[in-house]
């Protein structure tokens, strides 16, 4: 087997502006699914049935279907739902949002639900309000447990974000697969995204365990 790196020298450039593109769907995906996440978990411990219920049947929805369908039928379903075409990058921003955050309001579930019970027994005791309790008292200790896992979900988010190729948004794949076809050999081209996604999954998790660091020093 022969390798010819060489050729895609030119490419790179043209390659590497898919990082922004990349880490912008990431980065407004993240915010999206956590916020959503946020009340979704919410929802789930609260003491309203039907609110668990809504939270549930959502978490069930994106958990239980392919991420890349939920993208496609955003994207190709859009003009019969709203009567327009939603644009590649939006979809790609809602679909991976809405989707993250059954992920994350599970997360932030278990991570309420391992706060100690006495807290927030003992705010109630004290005639705390319970949305008081949880926003300055339960969630807090909540996100710090948390926070490793918040991690894994944001860098599962960034390399699956590889699939908003499928409807031409140009991220790092897309980029990638048209360097490939320009020279009729994609294998270089796949190794070197492959690098490229690499260095950012390694980056997150250095910044991760640096973010875990400074706040276990402030414990």
């Amino acid at each position: 087997m022969e390798l010819d790196f060489m050729r895609i020298v030119p490419s790179i450039p043209f390659i590497l502006k898919g990082i922004q593109v990349t880490l912008q769907i990431v980065a407004l995906a993240a915010i999206l699914g956590f916020i959503l996440g946020v009340f979704l978990a919410l929802f789930k411990v609260s003491k309203v049935k039907p609110l668990m219920w809504l939270a549930d049947f959502y978490t069930s929805i994106f958990r239980g279907t392919p991420l890349v369908l939920q993208l496609m039928i955003i994207f190709y379903g859009s003009p019969q739902l709203i009567g327009y075409q939603i644009d590649g990058y939006t979809a790609a921003v809602l679909s991976f949002g809405l989707n993250s955050a059954a992920y994350i309001s599970e997360i932030i579930r278990a991570g309420i639900q391992a706060v100690d019970k006495g807290q927030m027994e003992a705010a109630t005791a004290l005639g705390i309000p319970y949305k008081k309790t949880m926003k300055d008292l339960i969630i807090p200790q909540a996100m710090k447990n948390i926070l490793p896992a918040l991690m894994n979900e944001f860098i599962t988010l960034t390399k699956e974000s590889a699939i908003v190729t499928v409807i031409g948004v140009t991220d790092i794949m897309r980029r990638t697969y048209i360097v490939g076809s320009d020279l009729y050999s994609f294998f270089e081209p796949m190794l070197f995204a492959g690098l490229i996604y690499y260095v950012l999954v390694m980056i997150l998790t250095f910044a991760g365990k640096a973010v875990e660091r400074k706040l276990s020093a402030h414990d």
